[in-house]
């Protein structure tokens, strides 16, 4: 057997047309098909999927970006936390760009606070030895994919027994969002292709309550074109043969268990939440983690919490991005997607992230396409 080479193989432009004449020859009914991780949005985009699909199917953009799905009031901690000269915040990419409710982290910086992104949490134990006498707050941000990593941190500050680190926590959770879609039955949904990063970390078996109660396949895939392609074609197959399955196409990275010693190390350290508020959406129960009780002392929002807001706070009113998370709405919907709305200039998370739904309609689209 030859070396497989991971890009090329799996960006064959034969591969991808092949695939694509199997779709519409066996494909016999529409197919509304929810991709959850923005990840995924960008590869359909860019490599223009779509286009080499039958009408029949069609996809709706889900809230799988953890940026796109940050409220502004937690932002807001943020920029709370880090108007202290005493302070350092620090956190990871988009993050920093999200508009709060005034402001964002990046303007904050650009006015001298000590706001900091790093590619690694681990950095965070660097800036704070470098820092003995700063509180260094590391803003978390990621689904199930980089839980684990902020739990080493916390391993590792408590192991060191360092003093002068924080955690504000804000990781959430796949299930919990897709079921509280489907509830609403705003949008109507067939299929999903799953997180390919996240189910590495949980394994496929999250998705097994989300197939037995609202009855649709979940495919997992890996993030190339060939992956997405296959992973459709793996749907349209189970409708064929009317099964309603979990799938994982994604088979070189993600297994049924999934990571046993990272799930363990996130149990050590976090508990679930009793409900977490959701950019565009609202709340959703038990969807977002925090720091366990015995380690509250490193808890940002316990240590810090005669500070920090709680009051909700509603996105610009032009800004669609609730309704595009939920999967009601495409970018090209929205009255201000690529006017007032741009990359420089996002009035919304969706146009902020890297993942973001419009931000890849913007980099990638030729709107018309999808419009069909």
């Amino acid at each position: 057997m030859g070396k497989v080479d991971f890009l090329k193989d799996f960006r064959d432009k034969e591969k991808i047309l092949a695939i694509s004449k199997l779709i519409k020859k066996e494909i016999d009914r529409p197919i509304n098909v929810m991709e959850v991780c923005g990840g995924h949005t960008h590869t359909i985009m860019k490599y223009g999927l779509k286009q080499l699909l039958p009408q029949e199917i069609d996809f709706i953009h889900g809230p799988g970006c953890p940026v796109c799905i940050m409220p502004k009031e937690r932002i807001d901690h943020g920029i709370v936390l880090c108007q202290d000269e005493k302070n350092i915040l620090v956190t990871l990419g988009d993050m920093i760009r999200v508009p709060g409710s005034e402001s964002s982290l990046a303007k904050e910086r650009s006015k001298g606070k000590n706001v900091k992104m790093v590619y690694s949490p681990l950095d965070v134990l660097k800036i704070a030895q470098e820092n003995p006498n700063k509180k260094v707050i590391y803003f978390a941000i990621g689904f199930e994919t980089t839980t684990p990593m902020t739990a080493s941190v916390i391993e590792k500050v408590l192991e060191s027994k360092m003093k002068n680190v924080f955690f504000h926590i804000n990781h959430v959770l796949v299930p919990p969002p897709i079921k509280a879609i489907m509830e609403s039955k705003e949008a109507k949904i067939d299929a999903f292709i799953g997180p390919s990063h996240v189910s590495v970390i949980t394994g496929a078996k999250i998705y097994k309550d989300i197939v037995d109660s609202y009855k649709t396949p979940v495919v997992v895939a890996g993030f190339e074109p060939v992956d997405v392609m296959e992973s459709i074609l793996r749907i349209v197959r189970q409708f064929k043969e009317g099964r309603r399955e979990v799938e994982i196409q994604y088979t070189r990275a993600v297994t049924w268990e999934g990571n046993v010693k990272a799930q363990n190390l996130i149990k050590k350290y976090f508990e679930v939440r009793d409900e977490f508020r959701w950019r565009g959406i609202g709340d959703i129960p038990f969807s977002a983690l925090k720091i366990k009780e015995e380690f509250s002392f490193l808890d940002a929002e316990v240590v810090f919490k005669d500070i920090l807001p709680n009051k909700p706070i509603d996105d610009h009113k032009l800004c669609i991005c609730g309704d595009i998370l939920k999967g009601i709405a495409k970018p090209y919907d929205c009255k201000v997607f690529g006017k007032a709305c741009k990359p420089e200039n996002p009035l919304g998370s969706c146009m902020v992230s890297s993942e973001g739904a419009c931000a890849a309609y913007y980099k990638y689209g030729n709107l018309e396409v999808y419009k069909q």
